[in-house]
């Protein structure tokens, strides 16, 4: 069936949907957007699915998530004992959040299906440890994450709290292909609640979980001590971490912590924010430094509407606020979770810090420093998830910090997925730490560069949106994997790694690479420097990241700008 005779299908099957109707009509005659809206259906992958917020086989709607909901329930139907053990579902800020999570209960329960819905929008790490806390077999979370205002998202996460990995997200993603997108059972919400099957959740499960996250505060008497100086600015960005990053700050002894008053509450317009609600996004801290300079703040946290990442502004020596990057965050808190446990004998002799092969070797460098040892996994933070699992099932470490350069961090193995109110309550600390030293958060990642070396990093992303971007990105991979080069900025390839084969190949030798199948090809460079290309999982993108190390921070910055131009140009070179 084509996009056109799709795009008439639904005007047929969803013809009592008058907002549809009306949506659908205005754009008969636009044969473009109804490619757009129809060529596809919404992928649903490891992270789920994401799209713009509309109408069509391509676009975040009811519809799509009611067939994604019932091919789920048909899954969790045979799995013994899935359906009493229930579904939690949680949501954020965007436009009709509430809605499709709602859509989403109703689903599940008209199939049997026990839910446990939140009351009010809920973070991702507070779902992930929903679903341990409660034995849940599944969670639901409906986020687009730090994605532009026209989009949302519905992600799904398995029993041990992580989102589904690859191999089970094909079971589902089978289950949900053979529906169609009029097929999904549903049951009016009262009815569901008086069957016993629909279940509201909020403040006795946020207690618990808060509880959780103060028991990871390395050091309580340094937070309430410095927490009466420590001043500090925080911006939800209109979304979920507003309540449970303030509460965890407090709790724990921080008393000046002022809140960016048109980002407190929830927009799902994101009206003050710049081009996304992202932390990585400078913009997005424009109110924030306003404030920060009024108020003499130390630091600025951000974290996005579903609040698995944290974003940070520091002081610089002129008194000006600059960005941290991912990596920088994650290793000034790999370092003081280290230091801390090491200092009070806690720092276990089989300690594990985990990072995606794509985030800084600073983090390696750090670790070994202290006798722990550093695993490296694909991007995706189930990638880190399952590495716990792993380390749980067979007690050969002990899990002490995982982090993604993406702005994704936690420590404690409650939650497994990125936490930014864990990060939040350890970044405050450790900003309080320095300040008990003299010194500031900046002037502490400075003497971690001193110490460990010069690390850089630099990421950009070539964008392939539309109907032709898929069939681009897979000739562009196909290209590159046809010849790597012999260099790139005169650093020579000792190796070049493709997880998609398996494989790493150096000097003309072979051997077997321990991951699951992945569309990434690394490139090892003499002197520790790397190059890795790998489409994004989560938008029509490719992503193009380069490390490097070097005796200073100019010639570390000079390195990775000249690697990453080269690998730019590579890629250039081999686009259709």
């Amino acid at each position: 069936m084509d996009a056109r005779q799709m795009y008439e299908k639904w005007l047929r099957d969803f013809a009592q949907d008058p907002d549809l109707v009306r949506e659908l009509t205005a754009i008969a005659g636009d044969d473009k957007e109804i490619e757009d809206r129809f060529y596809r259906g919404l992928e649903f992958g490891t992270a789920g699915m994401r799209g713009v917020i509309g109408y069509g086989t391509n676009r975040m709607n009811a519809y799509n998530v009611r067939r994604a909901t019932q091919g789920l329930a048909n899954f969790i139907e045979k799995v013994e004992g899935g359906p009493q053990r229930g579904v939690a579902i949680a949501y954020d800020s965007r436009r009709f959040s509430p809605e499709f999570a709602l859509e989403a209960a109703k689903v599940l329960c008209a199939n049997g299906i026990k839910v446990y819905l939140y009351e009010s929008l809920r973070p991702v790490p507070v779902l992930s440890f929903t679903v341990r806390h409660l034995h849940c077999i599944a969670g639901i979370v409906i986020t687009a994450s730090h994605n532009p205002k026209i989009y949302n998202g519905y992600k799904v996460y398995w029993e041990d709290g992580g989102q589904l990995p690859p191999e089970r997200a094909s079971e589902v993603l089978s289950y949900i292909n053979a529906l169609d997108y009029a097929s999904a059972k549903t049951m009016d919400e009262q009815a569901a609640k008086d069957a016993g099957l629909l279940t509201i959740i909020g403040k006795d499960v946020d207690d618990v979980y808060i509880s959780r996250v103060r028991a990871l505060c390395v050091q309580p008497e340094l937070c309430r001590e410095m927490g009466k100086t420590m001043r500090i600015v925080y911006s939800p960005l209109n979304g979920s971490g507003n309540v449970p990053v303030r509460r965890i700050l407090k709790e724990v002894g921080f008393e000046n912590v002022f809140v960016v008053p048109e980002q407190e509450k929830p927009d799902p317009d994101f009206t003050t924010v710049g081009a996304a609600p992202n932390p990585e996004n400078y913009s997005a801290f424009d109110l924030a430094r306003a404030l920060a300079v009024r108020e003499n703040a130390d630091v600025i946290f951000a974290t996005d509407p579903d609040c698995d990442r944290l974003g940070c502004l520091v002081r610089a020596g002129d008194g000006s606020f600059i960005v941290l990057t991912g990596n920088q965050i994650g290793c000034i808190l790999e370092n003081y979770v280290l230091s801390g446990r090491k200092a009070a004998g806690t720092l276990p002799a089989n300690g594990a810090v985990v990072k995606s092969i794509v985030s800084t070797d600073m983090a390696k460098t750090i670790a070994a420093a202290f006798g722990v040892t550093t695993f490296d996994v694909l991007t995706g933070f189930k990638f880190i998830a399952e590495k716990i699992q792993q380390f749980e099932d067979t007690g050969s470490h002990e899990f002490l910090f995982g982090f993604e350069e993406s702005y994704g961090f936690l420590a404690g193995t409650f939650v497994r997925d990125k936490d930014a109110v864990i990060a939040s309550m350890l970044l405050a600390e450790a900003a309080a730490w320095y300040k008990k030293r003299g010194m500031t958060l900046y002037e502490g990642l400075m003497e971690l560069y001193e110490k460990y070396g010069y690390y850089s990093e630099k990421v950009t992303s070539f964008a392939l949106e539309g109907k032709d971007g898929l069939s681009k990105m897979v000739s562009l991979m196909a290209n590159l994997r046809a010849g790597a080069p012999e260099s790139f900025a005169g650093k020579k390839v000792l190796a070049v790694r493709d997880y998609k084969k398996g494989v790493r190949v150096a000097g003309g030798a072979e051997e077997k690479l321990d991951y699951p199948a992945s569309d990434v090809l690394f490139y090892e460079l003499e002197g520790g420097a790397w190059v890795c290309i790998r489409p994004s999982g989560t938008e029509p993108k490719v992503k193009v990241y380069v490390n490097a190390v070097a005796e200073n921070h100019e010639a570390s910055s000079a390195l990775t700008q000249s690697l990453l131009d080269a690998a730019v140009k590579f890629m250039n070179d081999n686009m259709n």
